[in-house]
């Protein structure tokens, strides 16, 4: 999932035509990290996934959508080695973003 997510935040940020470091600066994180995060070796926080979004003008949605074009038979079928790992690792997202998406709607009441 990570390395999915890592791969898609590349292609976004390259399309803008901003570097790695420029991207590290504004999240406040060295360029290591960061390039960490886009091979998949780093676990993305919902924090850095949302900052990460909004320095390349997207939503989370259009980072996170890279998860959905993986066919969701295969989960089904219990296909691959690591199947209940991805399947926990959907879970994991789903809540995440669920509570990013409580953040935000309480944030915008007040």
């Amino acid at each position: 999932m990570n390395a999915l997510l890592g791969g898609r935040i590349k292609v976004l940020r390259t399309a803008k035509d901003y570097t790695q470091e420029q991207v590290a600066d504004h999240l406040g994180i060295s360029r290591q990290k960061y390039a960490r995060i886009e091979n998949g070796t780093n676990s993305i926080t919902l924090d850095i996934l949302a900052k990460i979004a909004e320095i390349l003008d997207v939503t989370v949605g259009d980072i996170t959508r890279v998860l959905d074009e993986e066919p969701a038979v295969a989960y089904r079928a219990g296909a691959g080695e690591n199947s209940s790992e991805k399947i926990f690792d959907m879970l994991d997202l789903f809540y995440a973003n669920k509570h990013m998406y409580t953040r935000l709607q309480h944030r915008n009441r007040e």
